[in-house]
């Protein structure tokens, strides 16, 4: 077996062996917390530029399959795992992990104290790092790694928007609602259409003017990869969609980027969160929810307190950070976590619900 070396920011050194495809691969660090979902999580666009670290014991165990994707190819930038199985035992699977990751030419490393490195990233950050399997010389890594831009401050939605308009769904629906792309998952688009609602999914740059154009009942801003600060221009054109009163639900990168819009600044958190079993309080309701979560940005939540035209409507209960957002008089909502909920449990579902009756009540 191909033996491997994962090399941190801060010179921490793990070896392992090599999965995937034998190359090197550069990222910033981070760890998910799920136990089951491993392709759906490698498929996300919004880890566009993370090496994922899988916290559970096992991966690859069950395969993959053609239907559990949420893009069109892998978006992890290379992956770290305990164990990794070669082989599947799950009759639905088409493939093994390791034939789906040497087609998406993602370089790998197994057989690491997993548990130690996620110990490091919680005390130390999320951090760049590098991952080889074709190069074991350390000082020759460091100097590859030193060359690495830095999460914060790095747009990455241009990398995985669509570059030209699609559909989804069934044209004869009911609603019909335009989909900004920073990387959009396909459950997404999936919960909306079992809601009777009809996409165009528009590339990131795409003016409010040319949105308007197609005569949407709602706007739904989707998740997405890296820094949102960035994205100036995006910024601008959810002012101008807010002028214009139409529903607006956005989704983690689509959920920073309203922030900004009116006013309220992001900041680069520790480690993020990154698991399907991330607790949230509904302010509104007082109900607990157990969700789906992958970001590394967080809007600020002191900013939306001192906002006259703010609600803060859900709270994340493990650090107190801002979980989701309405605006008064507005039916334009947004919450920081996923509740398309792939993987993860479907408790945040009925946000597309209350979307569907803010897009009802504009029609009537």
């Amino acid at each position: 077996m191909k033996r491997a070396t994962l090399l941190l920011q801060d010179g921490t050194v793990f070896h392992g062996n090599a999965v995937g495809a034998i190359g090197t691969t550069t990222g910033e660090i981070c760890f998910n917390t799920g136990m089951t979902g491993y392709q759906e999580i490698f498929t996300d666009p919004s880890y566009a530029g993370q090496i994922i670290t899988m916290t559970t014991a096992h991966i690859g165990n069950y395969g993959v399959n053609e239907m559990e994707v949420e893009s069109d190819s892998v978006k992890i930038n290379g992956l770290v795992c305990k164990k990794f199985s070669d082989i599947f035992s799950r009759t639905a699977a088409s493939d093994s992990l390791q034939n789906y990751l040497e087609q998406n030419n993602i370089v790998g490393i197994s057989d690491i104290d997993t548990r130690a490195l996620v110990r490091h990233i919680r005390d130390k950050g999320a951090m760049n790092a590098i991952i080889s399997s074709e190069v074991d010389d350390l000082d020759k890594l460091k100097q590859m790694l030193s060359e690495v831009p830095s999460m914060q401050g790095l747009e990455l939605a241009s990398a995985v928007s669509t570059k030209e308009p699609f559909y989804f769904g069934d044209e004869n629906s009911m609603y019909k609602v335009a989909v900004l792309d920073f990387g959009v998952k396909k459950n997404i688009l999936r919960c909306l259409a079992e809601r009777n609602c009809y996409m165009k999914v528009f590339p990131y740059y795409t003016s409010y003017e040319e949105i308007k154009k197609w005569n949407p009942d709602g706007i739904m801003l989707s998740n997405g990869p890296g820094d949102p600060e960035p994205l100036t221009q995006v910024q601008n054109t959810i002012r101008e969609i807010l002028s214009d009163d139409i529903p607006v639900f956005g989704i983690c990168l689509g959920h920073q980027l309203l922030s900004l819009s009116i006013g309220l600044k992001t900041e680069k958190m520790h480690n993020g969160h990154r698991g399907i079993n991330h607790p949230i309080k509904n302010i509104i309701t007082g109900k607990g929810e157990i969700t789906s979560q992958n970001h590394g940005f967080v809007v600020r939540k002191e900013d939306a307190e001192q906002n006259p035209d703010v609600e803060i409507t859900h709270i994340h209960l493990n650090d107190d950070t801002l979980a989701g957002i309405r605006l008064k008089n507005k039916d334009v909502f947004s919450v920081q976590y996923h509740p398309e909920s792939s993987p993860g449990p479907h408790d945040s579902r009925y946000l597309f619900d209350d979307f569907i009756n803010n897009m009802k009540k504009r029609k009537n």
